[in-house]
């Protein structure tokens, strides 16, 4: 988090933040939806800049169904998830598809009205990203992954 004089800026989107977003699966656009129905935390696999030097992010959502196939989901420890203030239930994160926005965008939620830190929950550490990065590469080798881009 940035603090510019007085005001505070959004946190800097980097690998392994967790955020506060409405994410939208694949399914739901695919049947005409453009808003995600629930907030939930994502977790930042990749900051990147355009050809005009604007932000994007790709995220990757957090759930507490178990995943189908183990391969495509790595799980949040206990201790981790209560570091980031989640909640206690089981959860994944999960690897067959990601949202990719331009940062901050409309779709980021904060949990204090206000306050645009509040967007960020906290990091992810490095052996989970780590553990995440490496599925997910192998996930996108087997073109396994689908991204679902955002608009404004």
């Amino acid at each position: 988090m940035k603090s510019m004089g007085n005001r505070v800026s959004f946190p800097q989107p980097v690998a392994g933040l967790v955020i506060r977003y409405a994410y939208l699966w694949g399914e739901e656009q695919q049947r005409g939806q453009e808003e995600g129905r629930k907030d939930r935390p994502c977790a930042v696999i990749l900051a990147t800049t355009d050809e005009n030097g604007d932000l994007i992010v790709t995220v990757l959502p957090v759930t507490h169904t178990p995943p189908a196939n183990p391969a495509l989901a790595v799980e949040i420890p206990h201790a981790t998830k209560r570091r980031l203030g989640l909640d206690d239930e089981r959860s994944w994160i999960v690897l067959a598809e990601a949202n990719r926005f331009s940062w901050p965008g409309p779709d980021l939620r904060f949990a204090h009205a206000g306050d645009l830190a509040s967007v960020a929950y906290g990091e992810l550490p490095a052996v989970i990203l780590k553990e995440v990065k490496t599925k997910l590469a192998q996930a996108l080798t087997a073109r396994l992954v689908r991204v679902v881009p955002r608009t404004e």
